[in-house]
């Protein structure tokens, strides 16, 4: 594997030596997060709502589970059973609950979105977590991603940047009675020193390289998922590792999300 050199730096692709981590940019899969100007996300300030009762939100979740994740190559057992515990349509905005469970980005309010189930699914897959690592997350923007990975029962330490969301969003997650979900709001590009090293850490806005203190943060034997790219929401997904003192990368694809935006970002 290549080592990480930043803007001017390579990144191994991987698609021919390792044929089961491809990504296929005409095919399954290209990281759609849309920048859509919505209202603010509706759940603030109020109890989180149930679909109408028409609707099975757990039907909805198996269908989700069975037609996206499992046919599209998603395997594992805490990954598929976490997605099908965590009730996807409580972290959208109320008028679009109705396609929760559908394959597709949602717009969160505030120029960001919660991503489609699948890319949930396939970065927390990616990440080859297990239960009681310590997890950061840069990006909670609906918090669902974070109920992801606390469901599967890593302890998740989560930075927002944006004020509105920050408080939508951690007010939510109280609701929901979530458990190990630390959440602060601050530059994520400069991590959580104080609670470092983490096992695991996953970046869920594109910039233009890895930022310096994320890899200091990440553990031996670390992962850590990032999209990382010369020009704004074009990226390549990297996948970082920490082993020995050495930080190698691995180029997963093409990807598309919004930007990385602080001190090591945009």
């Amino acid at each position: 594997m290549a080592s990480f050199k930043g803007k001017s730096g390579t990144c191994l692709d991987i698609s021919a030596s390792h044929p089961r981590w491809r990504i296929d940019l005409a095919g399954k899969i290209c990281f759609h997060f849309r920048s859509m100007q919505y209202s603010k996300y509706s759940a603030a300030g109020g109890t989180p709502r149930e679909p109408s009762p028409s609707v099975d939100p757990k039907r909805l979740r198996r269908r989700m589970v069975r037609e996206q994740l499992e046919a599209r190559g998603i395997s594992d057992p805490a990954v598929l059973g976490a997605m099908f515990a965590v009730p996807r349509h409580l972290f959208v905005q109320e008028a679009l609950r109705s396609q929760a469970y559908e394959d597709t980005p949602l717009p969160i309010g505030y120029g960001q979105t919660i991503s489609q189930p699948y890319i949930v699914a396939l970065m927390t897959q990616l990440l080859e977590v297990q239960r009681g690592m310590r997890v950061l997350e840069v990006g909670t923007g609906s918090g669902y991603q974070a109920a992801v990975l606390a469901t599967i029962g890593c302890t998740v330490f989560t930075v927002e940047r944006m004020r509105e969301l920050y408080q939508i969003t951690s007010g939510l997650l109280r609701q929901l009675g979530l458990r190990g979900i630390h959440m602060q709001r601050r530059d994520g590009t400069l991590g959580m020193p104080e609670a470092a090293p983490f096992d695991r850490i996953i970046v869920t806005a594109g910039g233009p390289e890895v930022p310096r203190p994320l890899v200091d943060q990440l553990d031996e034997g670390g992962i850590m998922l990032i999209p990382v790219g010369s020009k704004p929401r074009t990226q390549r997904l990297v996948r970082v590792r920490k082993e020995q003192g050495r930080v190698s990368s691995e180029d997963l694809g093409p990807v598309v999300f919004v930007d990385l935006v602080g001190d090591h970002g945009w």
